[in-house]
């Protein structure tokens, strides 16, 4: 594909002066517009302004000034098609065999959060990715260059063929350049969707589009035979909210355990440490320091506590620092840590240690199943407190109720079926993930004794009812004086009597907490 007739019309100018004049060295003539031909031409390459070749200027401020037949007509003339050539000729439109543009900076115009809505709008390119498409569209006969970090290897590619383009690089740039257009047009729509539901509803869209950027290459995913990526819609070197201070790279598994245990941890307004195994918080507590609510929650299950990951809610200091070092951790969390704690951590070459932004942007949750994606809102609500049912005999303590929300709070972040016994602060046993509920519950109880923590005078959450008694009653011969779990079964009758034998107090949230 010999390239005659380039066309400029870039926002991000890094390399474009060293990649035109390389183009010219080629005879390869240079159509351009605004700020990039001013440059250009500053910089002694020859230039020909897109409005001296229409004959029609920019207008409307620089909104309109390459969307013209002349322009996009020499773009995606066919060119073995004889009727194309013969009205290209007719309307003296000259073929335009390059396109190199690259778009307005609509992302990072939208994280100022002082910016105006008219500014972001502005910044909305419509005649780039116009162009990109046109030019993608027509890879056989035009090269789309759509990005600076794409020059070094068109122009390699001009070197090894003597100025002309091969077909499979064109092939690939084209795809490239769709990529970048969709992506481009996803992070738009994102934007106003968010603006618009704000004032409008929360209702999910018929069409959601979903702006994904490729952040960080993964050894490889759950298993080492499967390839894996981290893709966010934040174009960004590094994870949003998430900064890296120490250790070796993450993997595929890091990062869901590491979603775990933030999401965990932001559960709570009091110092707080969750160590958090497979996905499942093994230990969660809350004190007045975050160093004694890690003693408490490894207290919990100090054997899954090994290898496993550590998040707190508080700026770690010296003093946890060397409590970590006899204990093997995948990945530490905190948001922010003190500058002795962060060299101590720092001896620990394999450590993750990682900073995270404690407030939280999400709002959408996203699972991949059969050839889909299922979409659902975060679990924000803990529950309704107007609607909260004291349904026994006996109703809580002030304390238990205290313990019963702490409870609920763990809860909601454990495998479904789920099940957590623990005090006002402290998780004693926790069951996940199993297919009965009084497997978990069973499971828990087991957990706490081999922990060698007593039961007696604990608290459960139930993440969903108890379909039968048993659960109830395992829990009451365990030490359990009270329960909080959402209800709605058709043998509550059965559960509350099985509770009020035992003079259990029993609530209901009428929520549930599942989670797969």
């Amino acid at each position: 594909m010999k390239i005659r007739r380039a066309l400029i019309s870039v926002y991000r100018k890094d390399g474009i002066v060293e990649f035109a004049r390389a183009l010219s060295q080629y005879g390869i003539e240079i159509l351009s517009t605004g700020g990039t031909a001013r440059l250009l031409q500053d910089q002694g390459v020859a230039v020909t302004q897109v409005s001296e070749y229409t004959g029609y200027p920019e207008i409307l401020d620089g909104r309109v000034k390459t969307l013209h037949p002349k322009i996009v007509g020499g773009i995606l003339a066919l060119r073995d098609n004889e009727n194309h050539l013969r009205q290209l000729k007719e309307l003296e439109i000259i073929p335009i065999d390059m396109v190199v543009i690259n778009l307005y900076p609509f992302l990072e115009v939208i994280k100022d959060p002082n910016i105006s809505q008219a500014d972001v709008l502005e910044n909305i390119d419509i005649g780039g990715p116009s162009l990109l498409r046109a030019a993608a569209k027509n890879f056989s006969s035009v090269a789309v260059v759509s990005s600076p970090e794409q020059y070094p290897l068109v122009l390699e590619d001009l070197r090894n063929h003597q100025g002309e383009i091969s077909s499979e690089l064109s092939a690939s740039l084209a795809l490239q350049a769709f990529q970048i257009t969709a992506y481009y047009d996803s992070m738009i729509s994102s934007y106003l969707k968010d603006q618009i539901s704000a004032k409008d509803d929360e209702s999910l869209p018929v069409k959601f589009a979903v702006p994904l950027h490729k952040v960080l290459e993964l050894r490889y995913g759950e298993n080492p035979h499967q390839k894996a990526a981290f893709y966010q819609s934040s174009p960004s070197e590094n994870i949003e909210g998430i900064k890296q201070l120490a250790g070796i790279e993450l993997s595929y598994n890091n990062l869901l355990d590491v979603d775990g245990a933030i999401n965990t941890v932001r559960e709570f307004a009091d110092p707080c440490a969750v160590i958090l195994k497979h996905s499942n918080p093994c230990g969660v507590a809350v004190a007045q320091t975050v160093v004694e609510a890690y003693e408490k929650a490894k207290a919990t299950d100090p054997v899954s506590a090994f290898g496993g990951i550590l998040g707190v809610n508080r700026t770690l200091d010296a003093e946890l620092a060397r409590r970590l070092k006899g204990h093997f951790l995948e990945v530490l969390l905190a948001p922010e840590y003190e500058p002795e704690a962060l060299e101590i951590l720092q001896t620990k070459k394999k450590l993750r240690v990682l900073r995270f932004r404690l407030e939280s942007n999400k709002h959408w949750y996203w699972r991949s199943a059969l050839e889909g994606v299922l979409i659902q809102e975060e679990d924000r609500v803990l529950y309704d407190p107007q609607a909260l049912e004291v349904v026994t005999q006996r109703k809580p303590t002030e304390a238990e109720m205290q313990a019963l929300e702490f409870a609920w709070r763990v809860v909601k972040h454990v495998k479904s079926n789920a099940i957590v016994f623990t005090n006002a602060s402290q998780t004693l046993g926790v069951g996940a993930g199993q297919m009965s509920r009084v497997d978990a519950v069973e499971l828990a109880v087991k957990k706490a004794g081999k922990a060698g923590l007593s039961l007696q005078g604990s608290v459960l959450a139930s993440d969903a009812f108890f379909p039968f008694p048993d659960g109830v009653e395992a829990a009451a011969q365990a030490g359990a004086t009270a329960i909080i779990q959402p209800g709605g079964s058709i043998r509550d009758e059965e559960v509350i009597a099985a509770a009020n034998k035992h003079g259990l107090a029993m609530v209901f949230t009428k929520m549930r907490h599942f989670r797969h």
